[in-house]
């Protein structure tokens, strides 16, 4: 009995689970029943697409915005069947949390902070239509308000391996069901920028004026990343940007970083891990700016910039087996190994540039004395 003389027991608990406890409180698996939450039921489902290209190394992932309200999200990459009663598959994913939700894995790409599942969209959805393609068959399987809806039939023959998932965001839910097409495109072009080898298009079928469509494919990865952000920022010329790539046993992943000297960019150093962005920093950021910082007092003894973003725009993506996070929405990254591996790294990297470019070096040496970093 509490303070205020009411009384409760274990029978006032009351337990949801799975597609009931999404559909009880939707915001909760979302983040809101506004325009973020929507985004976040269809990053949900093109983060399953994208994590089946990878896991091969390439591919692409096609995502259109339906005349009807719908979205469409077609990859190529390797398929998982609907499953059996002894095998779970693409139905499991699609009606229940899965523990491969979690951010287990380097090849596990984060688009957004909650990243649960594609269980919660279909919870979600007052439709969804998942078509499963290979060996020459088809398999289609519907589904009404995340519940199937009979057995997974057999349609016309196809002749490209595949998954599509379409889905009709529920009205019920949320206060807008209609995507933001610039959104939706900026994301898909720092995955891709994050992930060279893939290929993301978003279609947006539902202007009056016909379709609009992009596609982002970036072989230069990383590098072109700081490329297109010092383009933006109004750079005329091409940056000389340098960049490298790292395995490292000991943080148990692999780090891309590329930077630029004197950037334009008002942002001036970006992390990610396993392909999202971490606007507190960590200890990937926090590496590659030691690095930095010994690389220039190595090469000149005496010079202690005091901020490296001050000096350059750059980019700095680790992707990690285990990445740990320190707070629920995955902003700041926790890995102690990796701010020690980071900073090594970089500081050979910009140590081995200054020897290569010594007039470049010097250039960099003189406006951090003049005015704390180049402009």
């Amino acid at each position: 009995m509490g303070g205020d003389g009411l009384e409760y027991s274990a029978a006032d608990i009351e337990v949801l689970e799975g597609r009931e406890a999404v559909r009880k409180r939707p915001g909760m698996w979302v983040g809101s029943v506004g325009e973020r939450g929507l985004h976040q039921a269809v990053f949900e489902v093109v983060g399953r697409a994208l994590n089946s290209v990878l896991a091969r190394g390439a591919g692409s992932v096609d995502v259109t915005l339906t005349a009807d309200g719908g979205v469409r999200v077609v990859d190529d990459g390797p398929v998982l069947p609907f499953g059996t009663d002894t095998s779970p598959g693409l139905d499991a994913q699609l009606t229940s949390l899965q523990r491969e939700s979690e951010p287990r894995g380097r090849y596990l790409a984060l688009l957004a902070p909650l990243a649960v599942g594609p269980f919660v969209t279909n919870a979600l959805s007052s439709r969804l239509t998942a078509d499963v393609r290979y060996g020459g068959r088809r398999h289609v399987r519907e589904y009404v308000r995340g519940v199937p809806v009979g057995a997974s039939e057999e349609a016309a023959p196809a002749s490209r391996d595949g998954t599509t998932i379409a889905f009709w965001p529920d009205t019920g839910f949320f206060e807008t069901t209609a995507c933001s097409f610039g959104v939706l495109a900026e994301r898909f072009r720092q995955v891709a920028f994050l992930n060279r080898g893939l290929a993301v298009s978003l279609t947006d079928e539902r202007p009056t004026g016909g379709p609009r469509a992009v596609r982002f494919r970036c072989p230069d990865g990383v590098r072109d990343f700081v490329a297109a952000l010092e383009a933006e920022a109004g750079a005329k010329l091409g940056p000389d940007v340098v960049g490298f790539e790292r395995e490292d046993p000991r943080m148990a992943g692999t780090m891309e970083v590329a930077f630029v000297w004197g950037g334009l960019s008002r942002t001036r150093v970006r992390g990610f891990v396993n392909g999202m962005c971490t606007p507190q920093g960590g200890t990937h950021v926090d590496g590659f700016r030691e690095g930095v910082t010994a690389a220039i007092t190595s090469y000149a003894p005496g010079l202690a910039p005091s901020r490296v973003d001050e000096l350059m725009t750059a980019v700095v993506s680790v992707k990690l087996d285990r990445p740990e996070f320190l707070g629920a929405t995955r902003e700041l990254l926790g890995n102690t190994e990796v701010r020690v591996c980071v900073a090594e790294a970089v500081r050979e990297h910009v140590g081995a540039w200054f020897e290569e470019h010594p007039e470049r070096a010097a250039e960099v040496v003189r406006r951090i004395v003049r005015d704390g970093g180049p402009g």
